[in-house]
């Protein structure tokens, strides 16, 4: 049955092709030099048969062959350098690519937008993004570039091999399909393996963030126990398929081994019964010192290339099984609008809404057909039931979802603030929080913000005043605190379009009299606001009031 991937389009075999074009001059670099490197082996290797013929059969003198001595000295060195210049390219090669790769991920996740991520676990977004991408190093730095060596550097060595003996070549030939022929039946089983073994550590990940996240309400409920366990349970399970992973890799390189030796020792057997005058068959009575030994030391690295491809091949059914996982979020449809709304016919209007409606693959139409027009000043109250359809509605408007039909147009200045009931406070300070608002902010510009919100006395109170660091979603500020400095960035922020996803749920009476506060502000310096809520305070406020009533809109006339 084909993948998801595989039915929309973009393959993880396909998707690893486009990266590797990206750096095709740098792969194709290190696959040269890599291959120069396997030509400089076999000139030392026929060399050093020649001097050894030399030396023992011809009884030449060691001074008088000096120039072949240095001609082999350089050609190690050339060797070992070519092989430096070779690792070096490709793992730079590697570098860039998993860069572009994260980069492409991150922008497609940033794409899909906030909407697309609250039906995803993070840990499982996040093992993407880390352990995924730097799978695919191994089949970019090792295995790609040892493709083309193995097609160039066995090719020279059995031309030199003909020319020696072309018996001890078939021999060569026999043997050498069963490598390859073997590492594509391995290969099979193992990119099944890697793609449950990358998928389980999603699950992990997802299932250790969760766990932790939790852990004040599983404490309450004394499931810390049972969390545990399910924890070391999900681990234990991944340690399973990680070793089933390893044991055929394992497996298949001692098979792949024993096939290569296999195929050296009938070459060793040739020879020596050919030099022995056993054979008498073919080119094997004119076996000499020279053409022998060359023959016999050429034979293991003739099956070299081969071997190391063989070692690196569990690097591509890696990078397979992680490519699979990323290539389903790559072919995820847009969530988000994808393109620059047109503009407002109205020039006083900021967003015109006509005939738009919104649908869900899993739920269909949530909202829709619509038609509303937004003013620069207006104060819009949305009310309606619970899972009505008021945070689609706001979502629409700051564009994290997309119109299946109708238009959608918005004002030149497309900037929108957006505060909800439980505001987003990344771990930092005080002043990165606001600056989320205004990169550019000052000092002085954030302390009136927070006066303004009514956290004041709490920056005086505070030591390290605007620098002082939260912990990782607002830890170290009560609930009503985070909501004021909520509404301390919004402030901040000069979007004229303010939506606000009940702003007064869950609030003190202080705190909710300062949010009612803060929306005639905003009303006053001329901003549009739209307000989802059923507090009455926040409804008498507003200057329209909308009730979403089975996906429609209904304004309520004063």
């Amino acid at each position: 049955m084909a993948s998801t991937s595989e039915q929309n389009g973009l393959t993880p075999r396909r998707w690893l092709q486009s990266l590797a074009s990206l750096e095709r001059k740098r792969l194709r670099g290190a696959a040269f030099l890599g291959s120069l490197a396997g030509f400089q082996t076999v000139f030392i290797v026929t060399g050093l048969a020649w001097l050894i013929d030399q030396l023992v059969v011809h009884d030449r003198a060691p001074r008088d062959l000096s120039l072949v001595f240095i001609l082999l000295a350089v050609a190690v060195v050339v060797r070992a350098l070519c092989q430096w210049a070779s690792e070096r390219l490709s793992l730079d090669a590697s570098l860039r690519i998993r860069r572009y790769a994260r980069s492409q991920l991150l922008d497609k996740v940033t794409a899909l937008g906030p909407v697309w991520l609250t039906t995803q676990q993070s840990g499982a977004i996040a093992a993407q993004a880390v352990e995924h991408i730097d799978a695919l190093d191994g089949y970019f730095a090792r295995f790609h570039p040892q493709m083309r060596i193995t097609v160039w550097v066995p090719l020279v060595i059995l031309a030199v091999v003909v020319s020696l003996d072309y018996l001890a070549a078939i021999f060569l030939l026999l043997a050498a399909p069963l490598i390859p022929l073997f590492m594509a039946l391995v290969g099979m089983g193992a990119e099944r393996m890697n793609r449950d073994q990358f998928a389980a550590v999603a699950r992990l990940s997802a299932h250790f963030i969760d766990r932790v996240r939790g852990i004040t309400t599983l404490q309450l409920f004394g499931h810390t126990v049972a969390a545990q366990e399910a924890v070391w349970q999900a681990a234990d399970h991944y340690r399973r398929l990680s070793m089933r992973t390893l044991k055929l890799a394992f497996l298949s390189s001692a098979v792949l081994e024993f096939f290569s030796s296999v195929a050296i020792a009938v070459v060793a057997m040739y020879v020596g019964f050919g030099l022995l005058g056993y054979i008498e068959y073919g080119p094997a009575p004119s076996l000499t010192l020279f053409s022998g030994l060359a023959v016999l030391l050429l034979a293991p690295e003739f099956f070299q290339p081969l071997r190391t491809l063989s070692m690196h091949y569990h690097d591509r059914a890696a990078a397979l099984g992680a490519a699979e996982s990323i290539v389903n979020t790559l072919n995820q449809p847009p969530v988000m609008r994808t393109a620059s709304p047109p503009a407002t016919q109205d020039p006083e209007a900021l967003v015109e809404l006509e005939g738009v409606e919104v649908s869900y693959a899993a739920r269909g139409v949530v909202l829709g057909s619509l038609d509303l027009i937004l003013r620069h000043g207006d104060v819009v109250a949305v009310s309606g039931e619970s899972g009505s359809g008021k945070s689609t509605l706001l979502a629409l408007l700051a564009g994290f979802v997309g119109a299946s039909q109708g238009e959608c147009r918005h004002a030149a200045t497309n900037q929108v603030a957006w505060l909800d009931q439980q505001p987003c406070l990344l771990q930092g300070s005080l002043a990165d929080n606001l600056r989320l608002a205004d990169p550019e902010a000052t000092h002085e510009a954030m302390q009136s913000a927070l006066t303004r919100a009514g956290l004041n006395e709490v920056l005086n109170a505070l030591p390290q005043g605007l620098d002082t660091l939260l912990g990782e979603r607002g830890v170290g500020l009560s609930g009503g605190q985070a909501q004021r400095l909520a509404l301390a960035r919004v402030y901040l922020s000069s979007a004229p379009l303010v939506l606000l996803d009940e702003p007064t749920a869950r609030l003190d009476s202080a705190t909710e009299k300062a949010v009612v506060e803060a929306l005639l502000d905003w009303a006053r310096e001329g901003r549009t606001l739209v307000v989802a809520t059923h507090h009455p305070a926040v409804i008498a406020a507003a200057s329209r009031h909308l009730r979403v009533v089975n996906g429609q809109l209904q304004e309520v006339l004063a």
